[in-house]
C-alpha cells in the first residue's frame, strides 16, 4: 500500500515535469483502487522546498510580453500561459492535501481528484501548443501564482480562500468570454479545450468553497465574515476587480453575500 502524503511530497521535491504527471495519474489510480493510505506519520517539509523545473522563465506579471489573440503568436502564448496556470494547479492540489493534515479522509480525496485532472488540462495543452510549434517552456511564464501558497501555507482556511475561491475562480469570469472570443475566430480545437477545463474548474472551485464552509464551522466563525478578512488581508489591492461570473461562481458556492461583497466598491 503506498501512502498519499509520501506520494505528494515525490511530486513536490522532484523536478521532472513527465514524472510529476506520470505519478499524479498513478496516484490517482491508487486512490480508485483503494489502495492509498492515509496516515499521517509522513514528515510535512516547508513550502520553501518545494521543487519547480529550471523551465519556463518566471517574469513578474507587467513584464510579460502583450501578445493578440489574433495572431498565431499570440494564440500560443495565450495557450502557453495557461498551460503554466494548469501546471502550477497540480501543485497546489498536491500542496493542498500534502501541507494540512487532520481533516476527512474525503479532503484529500478531493484533492487528489484536482490534481489529477489539472495534469490531464495541462497534457491536452500541451498537445494543442505542439500542434502549434511550441512546447511547454519556450516562452516566459508570469510568476506570481506560487506566492500566493506560500503566503498562506500556515493556515489552511487562508489557502482555501485565496486559491480555489479566488485566484482559480477567476477563470469562472474570464474563461466564457474567451471562449466566445476563439468561436468567433473559428477556432473550434481551442474552444473544445477550454469549455473541458471551464467545465471541470467549476468542480474545483466548490470543493474549495465546500471545504472552505466546513472549516469555518469546524472553527466556528462566520464563512462570509471570515471570507471577507481573508481576501482583504491577502489580495494585493484588496479584492480582486470584477466582472464576476455570478452564476457560475453560485453553482461553485458562493453565496450572493460574498458577491455582493466582492462587486460592491471599496
Amino acid at each position: 500500500m503506498k501512502n498519499i502524503f509520501v506520494c505528494a511530497a515525490a511530486f513536490l521535491h522532484s523536478a521532472a515535469i513527465d514524472e510529476k504527471l506520470a505519478l499524479t495519474h498513478h496516484a490517482w489510480q491508487l486512490l480508485s483502487n483503494g489502495e492509498l493510505t492515509f496516515s499521517e506519520d509522513a514528515p510535512v517539509l516547508p513550502i520553501a522546498e518545494v521543487t519547480f523545473p529550471n523551465k519556463p522563465l518566471l517574469l513578474a506579471p507587467r513584464a510579460m510580453p502583450k501578445r493578440k489573440l489574433t495572431t498565431p503568436d499570440g494564440v500560443a502564448a495565450f495557450f502557453h500561459a495557461i498551460a503554466h496556470v494548469e501546471f502550477v494547479a497540480i501543485y497546489l492540489a498536491w500542496d493542498m492535501l500534502y501541507r494540512f493534515r487532520g481533516m476527512p479522509a474525503a479532503f484529500y480525496q478531493d484533492w487528489l481528484k484536482v490534481a489529477d485532472e489539472e495534469a490531464q488540462h495541462f497534457e491536452l495543452i500541451g498537445i494543442h501548443l505542439r500542434a502549434m510549434g511550441v512546447e511547454y517552456g519556450d516562452l516566459p511564464a508570469h510568476g506570481g501564482l506560487w506566492d500566493h501558497a506560500k503566503d498562506t501555507a500556515h493556515d489552511l482556511l487562508a489557502r482555501l480562500a485565496m486559491v480555489p475561491r479566488c485566484m482559480e475562480a477567476r477563470g469562472l469570469d474570464v474563461t466564457p468570454a474567451l471562449i466566445e472570443k476563439f468561436k468567433s475566430l473559428g477556432d473550434t480545437a481551442s474552444v473544445t479545450l477550454l469549455t473541458r477545463i471551464l467545465t471541470d474548474e467549476v468542480g474545483h472551485v466548490e470543493r474549495g468553497s465546500y471545504w472552505f464552509n466546513y472549516l469555518c464551522q469546524q472553527r466556528g466563525v462566520d464563512p462570509e465574515v471570515t471570507y471577507q478578512q481573508l481576501i482583504t488581508q491577502y489580495y494585493i489591492g484588496g479584492k480582486p476587480k470584477g466582472p464576476f461570473n455570478r452564476e457560475m461562481r453560485i453553482i461553485a458556492g458562493f453565496s450572493n453575500a460574498e458577491l455582493d461583497w466582492l462587486e460592491s466598491h471599496p
